[in-house]
């Protein structure tokens, strides 16, 4: 079967044909069938590529029967509260603190919580303070209004289960071709390579959890503690992969020296186009390639109108790529702090590195905590984010509200 991209310049080519005049009738009709018969597939090929874009990257995990058990046994509720001394029986979260501090090449200072229990979706929580009554409805859980992960639905290949620091070779050129004539000799032409590295970057966050909450044995208490770590971890993960300014935290693609930017260029869609095209040039997959810019963007988008008036619609701004807005996407940039992000990519190019385990100290004695009869709880994750190749990244420049009629 033909590729999305062989269709679409197949029925261009189709319509170019069609639109001469020399075309013989029986021609037409031979176009015509085959311009037909490509609509059903270039139908189901956008299908396919849209779900591909929209599947979330898949982590590379070492040992699968571990990570089946981790995932189904292992309790987050069970291990702050066992180490809180509470009496719970935690067996095996004890048995898999070796296999964990192996696993992550180093002994943990509480208890180290396994990123796996993270994968599964939950969908109801409770609220913290309220789980000890007997009529509390947890399928209502009104949860904050925090922004949407986007990074890893968008694509992004993610490395789990990490050890040590990572370096993956890259190529940065290759050898020359030349023609030479017969009896002469080829130039020599080397190539050149470097290495894209992650190294571990830590975050963290100070808490405090009820004992009775603890305590409970109700799977939607386990839900919600899952929640709050994962959720929080991801919208952390997520803005560094957009924007973080390194040193302590990693680089993300805004602050990565080396990308490809385009100018904006008194509309949206004269800013989009090139940024396709800057790809385009550059060979960059087609697979993973989605924009992602701020609401603010989408605003303008929803407001733009054709010479008749009628709303030229996202898609038409967007030439049919897939899009995405994001309130994790920043709107300060630019010298007078007043642009909004906007990007275009390979998303399967971003590499997000995860040092497995999430280390959790346990402090029931801390004096605020303790007043209350609560539990004082730090959570610290290790993740890095790394470019593979910057090319496949475009960054829109100068887009802010007054070059988007919103001023």
């Amino acid at each position: 079967m033909l590729k999305l991209k062989d269709m679409l310049e197949r029925r261009s080519a189709i319509v170019a044909e069609l639109e001469k005049d020399d075309v013989s009738d029986t021609r037409v009709a031979e176009l015509r069938a085959e311009y037909d018969a490509l609509k059903p597939q270039i139908s189901r090929a956008e299908v396919l590529a849209e779900a591909e874009r929209r599947e979330a990257g898949t982590p590379v995990h070492g040992d699968a029967q571990l990570t089946q058990e981790l995932r189904t046994k292992f309790s987050l509720g069970r291990a702050v509260a066992g180490m809180a001394g509470l009496p719970v029986e935690w067996g095996f979260e004890r048995e898999m603190q070796v296999e964990l501090a192996k696993r992550g090449g180093r002994s943990a200072e509480g208890v180290l919580i396994p990123a796996e229990i993270f994968e599964t979706r939950v969908l109801t929580t409770s609220a913290a303070s309220e789980l000890v009554s007997t009529d509390h409805r947890p399928d209502l859980y009104v949860s904050a209004l925090v922004a949407s992960s986007v990074v890893r639905s968008l694509g992004a290949t993610v490395l789990s289960g990490l050890t040590g620091n990572v370096s993956i070779p890259r190529e940065t050129d290759s050898p020359a071709i030349g023609w030479v004539a017969e009896n002469t000799a080829l130039s020599s032409d080397d190539a050149n390579f470097d290495a894209v590295t992650l190294s571990p970057k830590h975050a963290g966050a100070l808490t405090e959890w009820s004992r009775n909450m603890l305590m409970q044995s109700s799977p939607d208490v386990e839900a919600l503690m899952r929640r709050m770590l994962s959720r929080n971890l991801a919208l952390a993960i997520d803005t560094a992969a957009i924007q973080g300014g390194g040193t302590n935290e990693p680089t993300g693609i805004l602050a990565t020296s080396g990308i490809q930017t385009q100018a904006f260029d008194t509309r949206i869609e004269n800013t989009t186009a090139p940024m396709i095209v800057k790809c385009d040039v550059a060979n960059v997959g087609m697979e993973r390639r989605a924009f992602l810019t701020s609401n603010s963007v989408k605003h303008a988008a929803l407001l733009a109108v054709d010479g008749d008036g009628n709303p030229k619609g996202i898609p038409t701004l967007f030439y049919n790529e897939a899009v995405t807005f994001s309130n994790q996407v920043p709107e300060d940039l630019g010298a007078g702090n007043d642009e909004f992000g906007l990007i275009y990519a390979d998303w399967s190019e971003l590499l997000l590195g995860i040092w497995s385990e999430i280390d959790l100290l346990v402090n029931p004695y801390e004096s605020t905590a303790y007043s209350k009869g609560n539990i004082s709880i730090r959570a610290m994750a290790t993740v890095d984010v790394a470019l593979r190749h910057k090319a496949a990244f475009v960054s829109a420049t100068g887009v802010d509200a007054t070059s988007l009629g919103l001023a």
